[in-house]
């Protein structure tokens, strides 16, 4: 059966020249290399498994095609806009996405319309984890990640969040995630760690239905997430 390949929702912003900024996707840090391949910069002491599970979720998410891609991204993005607690969030931080992760610029671009604030994970030269406001009149430009961010902006404390939508190379029924391995997302959440009813912020991971696998045996230090929403859940 013949698809259509669906237009890739482009960012609503004016992209500026590169300028050398170190940026993180909640929680990760990553490589733009030569080859094209996302590397991490800062792999904490994970077991064996832990790693080939980052391996396998990566290579199941850019097996999708871009049609797969986007069709899939249409219905999470449905998902998260209808949720009760995306419509009742002021403050939403978001990842910008990369071409083989799930698409959020149609949650941002409603966002926008609802009138929330959104903040984009930025890393300062401490390599601390920031969240950055960003705007329909934002300008953005790539760092030398290849990612975008916003070139200026308020910054919101993270426990002034809402909800945070994060990128996830695997996950499990546990709501256990592995990213990309920089730390950078457990180390901003870590006062989350021992709370067990009221859950501020939300910590809501998105992914693609293949990236999930049986079971993720956690680090002491690692933040579960609240929620992972797919195309089939």
């Amino acid at each position: 059966m013949d698809c259509l390949l669906l237009p890739r929702l482009t960012p609503p912003v004016a992209p500026v020249p590169e300028r050398r900024t170190v940026t993180a996707q909640a929680g990760d840090v990553f490589l733009h290399s030569e080859a094209g391949e996302w590397q991490s910069l800062a792999e904490p002491d994970v077991t064996n498994k832990q790693k080939q599970l980052r391996q396998e979720g990566r290579k199941a998410r850019t097996a999708k095609s871009a049609v797969e891609r986007e069709l899939a991204s249409n219905i999470i993005a449905a998902k998260v806009i209808s949720s009760n607690w995306f419509r009742h969030a002021e403050y939403v931080a978001c990842y910008l996405p990369t071409p083989d992760e799930v698409n959020t610029w149609e949650i941002i671009a409603r966002a926008w319309r609802m009138k929330k604030r959104i903040f984009v994970p930025v890393l300062e030269k401490t390599s601390r984890m920031q969240f950055q406001e960003i705007t329909p009149e934002s300008e953005l430009q790539r760092n030398k990640f290849g990612l975008y961010e916003p070139q200026d902006g308020d910054l919101a404390p993270a426990r002034m969040l809402d909800v945070v939508l994060t990128p996830i190379v695997a996950f499990d029924d546990r709501m256990h995630r592995i990213g990309m391995g920089g730390g950078y997302f457990d180390r901003r959440f870590a006062f989350l760690r021992h709370r067990a009813n009221w859950i501020h912020p939300k910590l809501i991971g998105l992914a693609f239905a293949c990236q999930k696998v049986e079971e993720i045996a956690p680090n002491p230090w690692d933040i579960r997430v609240f929620r992972v929403i797919t195309e089939a859940e």
